[in-house]
């Protein structure tokens, strides 16, 4: 028999906090009795600033590698899809399994537990970026090659991707601490310290891809060490920051054990499914492209798919603030008031990211513009953001859902979403491929499957999923 909505609420998977529970901090009190709309506005606006933020820097690196030429405007289109991988995986997949647990605890009163989820986040995000380290540093030529590098592109997208990954371990760690700060409801520090180091970065990185006094020019090599300058700036400071006690989740030394690791990993491993799922998607339609096309094809795709790549960073601007309220909510048996605001965020989200979409489809060489003037790139660029940008809706509309149900603990819709899109757009665009040739038609069933993913996810939850058992 289903349970429906209002025994979710009163049941033991979302039991209130006892009488006896410490009484809660004016953070929490805030995330639980705060008009939804309000609440989600007022931790949404610094994320999503700061998301913006973040991608617009990517896009001014870009900017500057594309004055090195196409060779290595096609590597960065080669390596983007790993190292975007890489931090939606530790910042949105894993970050959104640290962010959901600790949430869930502060909402039930369990303080001991958040404090006990810090120290178990740091070893599982520190020892997923030393296995992906390793794995890309050994496995970069052929994944490359797959792609569809070759020569100078394949040569300049190795020398990028290897000094990138051979910090990896910094990344997540960095991803780590900051979703454990999120997780308390604190957009704010996260916020501040990204856009700190993004200050540092913008200057940074032409001084060391160009040169600069007695910086020498260093190339697209440059870029790839001004990121992981900032990267161990920002890892320090936010290390500080909760070591020192200030943040409401404690760093406490603990002995590790497989439960909290496991409600963790429950959220943040089935999320990094979704997310690979993603950057498949992109990263399998750049190798099929490859393989009907040329170097010039790719890298149009590639920078067209790069406004794509804006969209999951707004979608986290809204979706971290509801990885925090709904599992906070439900922590608190309040799962009537979580899916309010789920669905408010996603409509919030669809409407952003829509406009976005119909604008690319209407001014298309606006974008491609900023990084290539190459005609068959551009021709390329256009026939994808044309047929694909008024699908962009449905992208972001899943993107936010998806940290919903991150904070919900209830992730079997938005895997199955992500399933789906993989196989609309791989399977079916590979047919489509076959037997036409047309990349106007390959972008057509690739905004299919954006569509087929928002739907996936968005139908079932506004239908009360995550209250039946």
């Amino acid at each position: 028999m289903e349970a429906t909505l209002t025994d979710f609420e009163g049941s033991d998977e979302a039991p209130a906090p006892p009488a006896s529970a410490p009484r809660m901090d004016a953070r929490t009190r805030m995330l639980l009795e705060a008009p939804p709309l309000v609440v989600l506005l007022r931790l949404a606006w610094p994320n999503i600033l700061v998301m913006m933020a973040h991608s617009a820097t990517g896009l001014v690196e870009l900017w500057y590698v594309a004055h090195l030429g196409v060779e290595a405007l096609t590597a960065m289109a080669l390596v983007t899809p790993v190292l975007i991988l890489m931090q939606n995986m530790s910042q949105g997949a894993m970050g959104g399994g640290i962010s959901s647990a600790i949430a869930r605890a502060l909402g039930a009163g369990q303080r001991d537990k958040a404090d006990a989820f810090v120290f178990h986040s740091i070893v599982i995000c520190a020892v997923f970026g030393l296995f992906f380290m390793l794995v890309i540093l050994f496995a970069g030529r052929p994944l490359y090659r797959l792609l569809g590098g070759e020569g100078a592109s394949l040569e300049a997208a190795l020398t990028y991707s290897g000094i990138i990954f051979s910090g990896m371990l910094l990344i997540w760690i960095f991803s780590a601490l900051a979703s454990i700060i999120r997780g308390t409801g604190n957009m704010l520090v996260p916020g501040v310290v990204i856009c700190g180091g993004l200050v540092l970065l913008i200057p940074l990185s032409p001084c060391l891809i160009f040169g600069f006094g007695p910086i020498p020019a260093m190339g697209i090599a440059g870029g790839g060490i001004a990121l992981l300058i900032y990267y161990a700036l920002g890892t320090l400071v936010l290390g500080w920051y909760v070591a020192s006690g200030r943040n409401l989740a404690r760093f406490r030394v603990v002995r590790l054990r497989w439960a909290p690791a496991r409600e963790i990993l429950a959220v943040g491993a089935v999320g990094a499914v979704n997310t690979l799922q993603i950057n498949i998607t992109i990263a399998g339609a750049m190798a099929l492209v490859a393989a009907h096309s040329n170097a010039a094809s790719v890298a149009g795709l590639g920078t067209g798919t790069r406004l794509e790549y804006l969209l999951p960073p707004l979608g986290f601007g809204l979706g971290a603030p509801l990885v925090a309220l709904v599992g906070t909510n439900i922590g608190a048996g309040q799962g009537r008031r979580a899916l309010r605001i789920a669905l408010i965020g996603g409509a919030l989200a669809f409407a952003l990211t829509e406009a976005i979409g119909i604008a690319a489809a209407i001014w298309p060489e606006a974008w491609l513009r900023l990084f290539e003037t190459d005609p068959e790139v551009l021709a390329t660029g256009t026939a994808y953001l044309r047929t694909v940008g008024p699908f962009f809706g449905f992208f972001g509309l899943g993107i936010t859902l998806y940290f919903a149900c991150q904070g919900a603990g209830r992730l079997g819709w938005p895997l199955l979403g992500g399933l789906l899109r993989v196989m609309t757009v791989l399977g079916g665009g590979w047919i489509v491929l076959q037997l036409t040739g047309s990349l106007e038609s390959f972008f057509a069933v690739y905004g299919i499957g954006l569509a087929a993913y928002g739907l996936t996810i968005a139908i079932p939850v506004a239908r009360g999923s995550w209250f039946r058992r």
